[in-house]
């Protein structure tokens, strides 16, 4: 007879086993899920490239929001830059213009009272000179006595004029 061992047994178990699993249809359930498994791992890798992508444009926007940030501020500092140049030379213009103004005006005041001073002068002579022709007909004099009063009469307004 046949004897039973127990290596015979292991395979006739294992074989029943085998056989019970493909009439069960386990292999195909297993397959199907791990096909479906295998579909999700899929899917999550093609949306994690989707994502990859999406944030590498979201990232190269602002990249170039920032770049072109930087050029705004740029051109606003070369602005700021050239408009403080025109300030400076319309400053620069108008003081010199403030300068000329009132350089003129002090030279029209010098000569205002070069005027004044000219006007004074003369009314002292004009004074001086009707003075002694007061004296000279009030004293009636005669050629030497007139020479004489005419000598300090020029002495007095000499000493006016100085004065």
């Amino acid at each position: 007879m046949l004897e039973f061992d127990a290596t015979l047994v292991a395979a006739l178990a294992f074989f029943a086993f085998i056989g019970i699993l493909l009439y069960l249809k386990l292999p195909g359930t297993i397959a199907k899920g791990l096909d479906a498994q295998a579909e999700a791992i899929a899917k999550e890798l093609d949306q994690a490239r989707q994502l990859r992508l999406e944030a590498e444009k979201l990232r190269q926007s602002y990249v170039d929001q920032q770049n072109e940030a930087q050029a705004q501020a740029n051109a606003l500092i070369a602005q700021a830059k050239a408009d403080a140049k025109t300030l400076k030379a319309q400053a620069k213009i108008q003081l010199e213009a403030d300068i000329a103004a009132k350089t003129k005006a002090a030279t029209e005041a010098i000569k205002r009272a070069e005027q004044v001073a000219i006007a004074e002068v003369r009314a002292h002579t004009a004074e001086a000179a009707v003075a002694i022709a007061e004296r000279m007909i009030i004293a009636g004099a005669d050629g030497k006595s007139a020479d004489a009063l005419l000598a300090r009469s020029f002495k007095t307004i000499e000493t006016k004029l100085a004065n």
